[in-house]
């Protein structure tokens, strides 16, 4: 009899009445529910005070969602953030060598905003710490100050590039995504292979060259998953590559 694939859940470090607590977006964990249809489970991040090799193999696939906080630029050799930039250094230590495990061992990965910027810079890419301050580069930051269904709605096109993952999938060579990130792609890493790109030339999707599946996109599809049917065809792709894991063990 087939199981419903377990997916882990990276989470963020978050002060709530002056005491930490390990926490992962509602939204990342509604979707992996109705578009992968899985069963998330939220991995703390603790960093190396867990064995990251036994509890990989708990898990189907690994969702690295996105987060108000930046991956550290020391990680990439970048140059130090400006005052009050939010970071979450726990999380970093869990997810930089989370991925690199997760992929090696043929787990299926997905990556979405920092996860996406996370899997850049955990197989040697950089960062733009500020794309909208980048010559040639759009700002690809939400509008500030409007309601969450703005924020979060069509912003730009991306084009597919042909003969990856999207293009096998059946994703259309060309559809609308949103913008939410401050951050983007600087250099892009090694055994990274580019699946979309943005107006202005920013890497907005990579998948891992050889893997089975693990993919990352620079906008956020969990977002109304049900309702976008390119968001969807990702999650549903990932969620195959996890149940395929799950009939496999």
């Amino acid at each position: 009899m087939s199981r419903l694939p377990l997916i882990g859940v990276s989470a963020c470090i978050k002060q709530i009445a002056s005491k930490p607590y390990h926490v992962a977006g509602d939204k990342y964990l509604r979707a992996l529910i109705s578009g992968a249809s899985g069963i998330p489970l939220i991995i703390p991040s603790l960093g190396d005070a867990i064995d990251q090799e036994d509890m990989l193999a708990a898990f189907d696939g690994l969702l690295f969602t996105g987060s108000a906080s930046n991956v550290e630029p020391h990680h990439y050799s970048g140059s130090a953030s400006i005052a009050g930039t939010p970071h979450d250094p726990e999380r970093d230590s869990t997810t930089l060598p989370l991925i690199r495990r997760a992929v090696a061992a043929g787990i299926p990965v997905l990556g979405i905003c920092r996860g996406f910027q996370e899997m850049n810079v955990a197989f040697g890419g950089s960062l733009h710490q500020k794309v909208h301050e980048v010559e040639g580069l759009m700002d690809h930051r939400e509008p500030a100050g409007e309601p969450i269904e703005i924020q979060y709605g069509l912003r730009h096109v991306v084009d597919v590039q042909p003969g990856g993952v999207f293009a096998g999938i059946g994703l259309p060579s060309q559809f609308q995504v949103n913008s939410i990130h401050g951050q983007g792609v600087d250099r892009l890493a090694p055994g990274l292979r580019v699946e979309a790109l943005a107006p202005d030339g920013l890497v907005e999707a990579f998948s891992v060259e050889g893997a089975a599946f693990a993919v990352g996109v620079q906008w956020h599809p969990e977002w109304q998953v049900e309702t976008n049917p390119n968001y969807l065809a990702i999650f549903q792709a990932f969620g195959k590559a996890c149940s395929k894991r799950a009939g496999n063990r």
